[in-house]
């Protein structure tokens, strides 16, 4: 019983941490685009690209006004 409740209690300080981070503006947890959501190289499930995609993007896009 001792080893469940010191298991619970060290659960729980990690779920308030991560809380306590979401609460002060950090990003929450998120999965990643990989896996079985992977649909002809794109992922459906994700609503806003990573910043490692959208530089990527960035990177590609033609600059204005240079030839």
């Amino acid at each position: 019983m001792e080893l469940f409740v010191v298991s619970f209690s060290v659960l729980m300080i990690a779920v308030a941490a991560m809380a306590v981070g979401v609460m002060f503006g950090r990003n929450p947890i998120a999965g990643s685009c990989g896996g079985l959501n992977v649909v002809d190289g794109k992922c459906g499930s994700c609503t806003r690209p990573c910043t490692a995609r959208r530089k990527a993007a960035r990177d590609q896009a033609p600059q204005d006004g240079v030839n």
